[in-house]
């Protein structure tokens, strides 16, 4: 199986536009689009599916907290039966725009916060596998953590995901800032290699942490995404056309 390069994309807001998305285009394999509450309207969400399909990249739905102020990245006390019903509305309002378009609904994935709840809490993630079954659909996430074994459990597909955008902490965790900043590229594609040679991911704090991963994700925010996405690109292009290897799962 080949290893993929996915983006989040579709957050701007009307006139106020937030992201490099169209470059990425050009760049990545899968486009997961904010779904409006997090970031994302609905002449954007429509836009981003069209342009999408236009390049030949599959949509998935990237459905986040109800905190446009704090782009996602704030966390909320939520029931599981909360965690459905926003991602059920959220992904139906994307399922919407892909119908009119005769695009295909490819994934889900949890945005900022919602990621990192779902991740730690069972009960949470069982609510995003029961959208997931829904629509019959994969759930990409992180290998290790709820989202990977809550999704077996459930017989959800489910895709690892390595960011090499952001830092981890030494349990493995994400180190996710309030506000993007530009990762170095040379740092970006030491990171890629490492992960594709070794299986490994390095912390922030120097630690080797085992890393399965089928897709590999660039944040369409950082100041600098156009030239990170270009170099990983470069990279998994090579790695598996000269070695031949696959995603560590």
């Amino acid at each position: 199986m080949k290893v993929t390069l996915n983006s989040d994309m579709g957050e701007s807001y009307g006139i106020h536009s937030f992201g490099n998305d169209d470059a990425l285009l050009d760049l990545v394999d899968t486009a997961n689009v904010a779904c409006g509450f997090h970031a994302g309207d609905p002449s954007g969400i429509r836009e981003t599916v069209t342009k999408a399909a236009a390049a030949g990249v599959s949509v998935g739905a990237h459905p986040g907290l109800p905190d446009p102020v704090g782009f996602g990245r704030r966390e909320m006390k939520l029931y599981p039966d909360e965690v459905r019903d926003i991602v059920l509305y959220q992904v139906g309002a994307l399922k919407g725009f892909l119908d009119a378009a005769g695009v295909a609904l490819d994934h889900i994935k949890p945005h900022g916060s919602l990621y990192g709840m779902v991740a730690r809490d069972e009960a949470l993630m069982d609510a995003v596998c029961d959208v997931a079954v829904m629509y019959g659909v994969p759930v990409f996430g992180m290998a290790g953590t709820a989202h990977e074994r809550v999704s077996a459990a459930r017989g959800v597909p489910f895709l690892a995901e390595f960011y090499v955008d952001l830092e981890y902490s030494a349990d493995g965790g994400l180190i996710i800032a309030r506000r993007p900043h530009a990762t170095p590229v040379e740092r970006a594609v030491e990171r890629m290699t490492v992960a594709l040679d070794e299986g490994v991911a390095i912390a922030a704090t120097g630690e080797r942490i085992p890393m399965r991963f089928d897709t590999v994700c660039v944040h369409s925010d950082t100041p600098n995404a156009v030239a990170v996405a270009t170099a990983i690109r470069a990279v998994i292009d090579s790695q598996d056309s000269t070695s031949g290897k696959v995603s560590h799962v």
